[in-house]
């Protein structure tokens, strides 16, 4: 059975003057699939997915997503995504519940809708007590929980991830993604970039970038087997920095 692509990119570039920040990259990416979109800092990760997104106009190439060009229908693109930002998306000066309550105005919710919602969410993490704290309130691991959720509320077809656990601790990180295989189990398509290379190991299918450029991309199972090592470290090793 053929799977449905909801993302497909096809030499996709981005110049900033005579600097090529991504260099013709092209690659599918299908419904349910947690994708992870992996490189160093500074390899083109961000500014790829802010083309995708709809809110960076491509220099060159093509690419759609849930349906939509995204040089030509970047509303309807943002309408059909979830998208959590790597500089952290809500507010700490507002409760959780308003954080919940404004940005489910953002995605066109109704107050009922909200309400309920908001309810479900609130249960779900288990932030009763907390709901009408300021969000700085809570630890950064519990920042980026709510923040996932909140960029759920409107049932995106596709969530967009960019570096979700940076800074938290290794036992927040996996709770982490034991929310993302809950969404993708659901059918929801999971696309997330880091730069943690155990996190490859999590995702169904990985690209990795290299100056700008996508230098492999397969399962993480057979991306160590072709080349021959345990890890997906030691993939990217021999990718961007040419170790044996």
């Amino acid at each position: 059975m053929k799977i449905e692509n909801v993302i497909a990119v096809k030499d996709l570039t981005k110049r900033f003057g005579a600097f090529t920040a991504v260099d013709h990259i092209s690659f599918e990416v299908g419904k349910g699939e947690i994708f992870g979109f992996l490189g160093a800092n500074g390899a083109g990760k961000t500014t790829a997915m802010k083309m995708l997104i709809g809110i960076s106009k491509p220099t060159s190439g093509e690419a759609t997503v849930a349906g939509f060009d995204v040089r030509k229908h970047t509303e309807e693109v943002k309408k059909s995504i979830g998208y959590m930002s790597q500089g952290f998306s809500l507010y700490n000066d507002l409760t959780i519940q308003d954080n919940i309550t404004f940005f489910g105005g953002i995605y066109g919710l109704k107050k009922t809708a909200i309400q309920e919602k908001s309810k479900l969410l609130i249960q779900d993490l288990g932030l009763e007590k907390m709901a009408n704290k300021l969000l700085g309130a809570l630890p950064l691991g519990w920042k980026q929980k709510v923040a996932f959720s909140v960029a759920l509320l409107h049932n995106p077809k596709i969530i967009f991830l960019d570096e979700p656990t940076g800074g938290v601790d290794p036992i927040t990180r996996r709770q982490f993604w034991e929310m993302i295989y809950r969404e993708a189990h659901k059918g929801i398509t999971v696309f997330v970039t880091t730069h943690y290379m155990d996190e490859a190991e999590y995702c169904d299918r990985v690209s990795i970038m290299v100056e700008g450029k996508i230098a492999a991309l397969d399962t993480p199972k057979n991306l160590k087997e072709h080349y021959q090592v345990d890890s997906m470290n030691q993939v990217f090793l021999k990718l961007a920095r040419n170790i044996e």
